[in-house]
């Protein structure tokens, strides 16, 4: 495969220029005029010189693109197209017309033009053409003039950066814009072929790498499509978009992209969070890596001591950032912010009293009472903590993940926690380490709810919401299984309060859906337990009478079974009676064969077995009976409750009213088991021992 001549990436990439910047390219809330007139203001400082326009909810810039702007909004454009050229900033602006064009339509070729006339009397000189994420599908008219859906945007393209007099940048944003989208390859692709042909020279082609979201972007792969597209690309970055998934937030440092690409490409623009405030550290640390050359490395930080990339440490970029962005932080953004002195007013003497003459004195707590509460100012390590809790789309902070691994090896070696081993001394250690990382979480969210800068703050606030309240979850769990409390109610309940559980509608359908969680960032993720229901057989009969044994003997203070009247299923488990057709289930770990659910369809024969005197009313209302079990071990209930769903869908496909269960008082496990199932109520039976309780569901 050819690669581009170093002449030809020479003309693209350095006599123009290298473009860096930020793309506002993102789904959702537009960022405020006042916000991109700040955003200049970074730039400029931190030597980026590049701001595409291009919000997807600006329906002028998207859904009607053929709307020019009224008298105000051409206003709003003008003033920020001006702001723009104060602090150095190039302003690109993009129109996206790709979802109802008809491109062999001149009337609607005109109505490009006209709009994008509109803009340039703005004063504005950069344009974009943007296709992404629209349908591939043309409609009649176009399939009869043009012979591809490339050939179509390559000729509109073309025309309107003719029409607009082949401004110095103008951009092209394929539909095929990442490797991944590409059929069958890069190399092979048809559609990067035609735009790589026919695309003017002139203009430049955006491109997000591999993916729509690049974990990674190499050397090898930007050499291949700059090879097919016959120029660098300008690379459109997602690795700090978060507005496919609303809970997510990424405060990590620009990284795994080697500084070798720099010579390679046109430019770079990131299209970072949809909040606004929390892009210091992606745009800030984006800035650090354009600055980074081969022979002299970046000129804010050395970062020589970088294995991978001599000329680039993202760990110190990210401190870099983080040391400026506590600055803001700590800045009252608006009058009477928090952490502001009280004004303390010097009485003038007056011979006339002011309408309100009293001053709050300071309250002073007396013995014995609460103490007041102060926030200790923001710290550095707080913002650490901050991006290691909100890294990247690929990968956790360190201290996310090891706070994962301990809660992994804490969970997995909870049998250590109460009983006296060589491991216990260890497993406290550790759970009081998880601990102080837990309170360090909490402390930092005292602290920046605290912090005088409420603008950032409110952006941030609703995600330090959710990871405190996950961290307080799994800190509670982790007292509970070191017996230092009751298992907490949010854990444990059946019924949570909706802030004890996290996730919806969209994470109940993913759950529910194959390959859930292969793409889990965490790297040891803790291991779930399989479980296989499967149709009892005669072989499996050793290994109900062995479980039914083991629960009979299991735990300190059991009355002898011998001792104990009988429960009717007492001879179903003990395999004295033969369990109903398609009625018996076992369930299996793997280790082996760990519970068992029986039913009959008649209880009136094993009932009689043991001459247990029960009314007739009660089998008529009630005539099959049914009894599970499982092993301690198996901790989850629900292969227990499917289980007794299968049980009862055979016994109802029967034909029976209702079934029935017998257990001891003494039984708290499988009382408590059967209560929170919720459709089993307890009945009243004459005659049954005083320590017997029924329970009972119509079907």
């Amino acid at each position: 495969m050819s690669k581009p001549s170093s002449a030809k990436s020479q003309a693209q990439t350095g006599t123009r220029g290298f473009i860096s910047g930020v793309v506002e390219g993102f789904y959702g809330r537009p960022w405020t005029m006042e916000q991109r007139t700040e955003l200049f203001k970074r730039e400029q400082k931190w030597g980026l010189n590049t701001y595409l326009y291009a919000p997807k909810d600006d329906y002028k810039h998207r859904m009607y693109w053929r709307d020019l702007y009224s008298a105000e909004e051409a206003e709003q454009l003008m003033a920020l197209i001006s702001a723009a050229k104060r602090h150095d900033v190039e302003f690109i602006y993009a129109i996206s017309p790709g979802l109802d064009i008809t491109f062999s339509n001149p009337k609607e070729v005109a109505a490009l033009n006209r709009k994008l006339d509109q803009v340039r009397g703005f004063g504005c000189r950069s344009f974009s053409l943007l296709f992404d994420d629209i349908e591939t599908e043309m409609c009649p008219a176009d399939k009869q003039a043009f012979s591809s859906f490339a050939h179509a945007q390559v000729a509109v393209t073309n025309e309107v950066y003719q029409h607009l007099g082949e401004p110095e940048t103008f951009l092209f944003c394929p539909t095929d814009y990442c490797a991944a989208f590409c059929t069958p390859s890069v190399a092979q692709s048809s559609y990067l072929h035609t735009v790589g042909e026919k695309l003017l020279p002139g203009i430049d082609i955006l491109w997000t790498g591999p993916k729509v979201v690049s974990h990674k972007i190499s050397v090898e792969s930007i050499e291949e499509v700059s090879s097919v597209l016959k120029r660098a690309p300008v690379i459109w970055d997602n690795i700090h978009a978060n507005d496919y998934d609303p809970q997510r937030l990424f405060l990590g440092p620009y990284k795994d992209r080697p500084t070798e690409l720099i010579p390679k490409l046109r430019g770079v623009l990131t299209n970072p969070n949809c909040e606004f405030y929390p892009n210091f550290v992606a745009i800030h640390t984006l800035a650090t890596w354009c600055k980074a050359t081969a022979d002299g490395g970046p000129r804010d930080v050395e970062m020589s001591d970088e294995e991978q990339d001599p000329c680039y440490s993202p760990q110190k970029a990210l401190i870099l950032a983080l040391n400026d962005w506590l600055q803001e932080f700590l800045s009252t953004d608006q009058p009477g912010g928090p952490c502001r002195p009280p004004a303390r007013l010097k009485k003038e003497p007056s011979d006339e009293e002011p309408m309100q003459t009293d001053m709050a004195e300071s309250y002073v707590p007396g013995p014995g009472e609460n103490p007041l509460y102060t926030a200790e100012p923001l710290t550095l390590d707080d913002l650490k903590l901050l991006s290691d809790l909100f890294f990247l789309p690929y990968e956790h902070g360190p201290t996310a993940r090891t706070m994962l691994q301990e809660l992994d090896w804490l969970k997995n070696n909870s049998c250590a926690a109460t009983a006296e081993t060589d491991k216990t001394a260890e497993w406290c250690s550790r759970a009081q380490q998880f601990d102080d990382m837990c309170e360090a979480v909490v402390q930092m969210f005292n602290r920046l709810s605290n912090a005088p800068n409420r603008s950032i703050l409110y952006d941030l606030y609703n995600y330090i919401c959710d990871i405190k309240s996950g961290v307080g979850l799994a800190r509670a769990y982790v007292k509970t299984l070191g017996g230092q409390g009751q298992p907490s109610a949010q854990l444990m309940n059946d019924d949570p309060e909706p802030w004890g559980f996290r996730g919806g509608l969209s994470g109940e359908f993913q759950r529910m859906l194959p390959g859930h969680g292969n793409r889990d960032l965490f790297r040891y993720p803790p291991m779930t337990a399989v479980y296989c229901i499967r149709p009892y057989c005669p072989e499996d009969k050793m290994e109900v009478q062995r479980i039914f044994g083991e629960m009979q003997t299991a735990g300190e203070g059991k009355v002898p079974m011998m001792t104990q009247p009988p429960l009717i299923c007492d001879s179903l488990s003990a395999g004295e009676i033969s369990p109903s057709p398609q009625c018996a289930f076992v369930l299996e770990d793997e280790i082996g064969t760990c519970g068992y659910a029986l039913a009959l369809i008649n209880a009136k024969p094993a009932a009689a077995k043991i001459q247990r005197a029960t009314s007739d009313a009660v089998f008529e209302e009630f005539p099959s009976l049914i009894t599970i079990q499982v092993l301690p071990r198996v901790t989850d209930p629900s292969p227990a409750k499917s289980m007794i769903g299968q049980l009862l869908s055979s016994i109802r496909s029967s034909g029976s009213r209702g079934a029935f269960c017998e257990l001891r008082q003494s039984d708290r496990r499988m009382l408590d088991f059967y209560t929170k199932l919720g459709s089993f109520k307890p009945i009243k039976v004459a005659g049954i021992p005083q320590d017997i309780l029924a329970m009972a569901t119509g079907l």
